[in-house]
């Protein structure tokens, strides 16, 4: 292996901090993992080493580059891994992340999207980097376990699939969500703008803009909350 250095953006690698991370990277993408490292005082050693074995993935002794790579001191495994890009299921229903900014957010909502079996995510750039190890450690690996694709507009996104049925989640959308009330498309597209700004006023001519009620003692919801609620109001019942 090629001297270990602090992650880029540019780089084509990534790494997963973390063992969990790093066996669910092995067991959703083996062939995307390039090598293991595992600190010397790593005790589940075993079970890691023959999942690497199973792989064919190189493990090694890491104790210097994980101290070099991870910014936490409980972090005894650093997975390496090729970067790639995904084809989003056209019959499947999709997430989609306008301009995301946060990566701790990122790798939450990845998580929360895999729970309730949203596993395509479309992310709209400029964004936070989705294989930043930040996103990849608190994704919890989620990130292996779905398909994400980036667009450079919502646009181009939505002429690629024109037969889902899209809701623009709004501070003022007109169309109020209730655990009654939500409506249950067979393929639909959950749109999200990011943190700080949210969706600008051109997407209530998009498909539906939809409101989570809350209370006037805030100004809005955390966008991990928000996509928490839309993915499992949607999916409850549906398709």
């Amino acid at each position: 292996m090629e001297a270990v250095k602090p992650y880029k953006k540019n780089f084509e690698y990534s790494y997963t901090l973390g063992a969990f991370p790093t066996f669910e990277l092995l067991k959703a993408r083996p062939d995307k993992a390039k090598a293991v490292y595992i600190h010397s005082t790593f005790t589940d050693r075993e079970a890691l080493e023959e999942l690497c074995r199973k792989n064919k993935v190189p493990v090694l002794e890491g104790d210097k580059v994980i101290m070099r790579l991870s910014e936490k001191e409980n972090c005894f495994v650093v997975g390496i891994f090729d970067k790639y890009e995904c084809a989003l299921e056209e019959k499947r229903s999709h997430v989609v992340l306008v301009n995301p900014g946060n990566m701790g957010n990122m790798g939450t909502i990845l998580r929360t999207c895999v729970g309730f079996g949203i596993k395509d995510i479309a992310i709209i750039t400029p964004g936070a980097d989705i294989f930043n190890p930040k996103v990849v450690r608190s994704s919890m690996g989620a990130l292996f376990r779905l398909r994400h694709r980036h667009f450079e507009s919502f646009e181009e996104y939505r002429k690629r699939y024109p037969e889902h049925e899209v809701f623009t989640f709004m501070l003022d959308g007109e169309r109020t969500l209730t655990i009654g009330d939500c409506p249950k498309p067979e393929l639909f597209s959950l749109v999200f703008g990011n943190e700080a700004t949210g969706l600008d006023a051109s997407f209530h001519n998009v498909g539906t803009s939809v409101f989570i009620p809350q209370s006037q003692d805030v100004d809005s919801l955390n966008l991990t909350i928000a996509v928490g609620i839309g993915a499992y109001l949607f999916t409850q019942g549906g398709k």
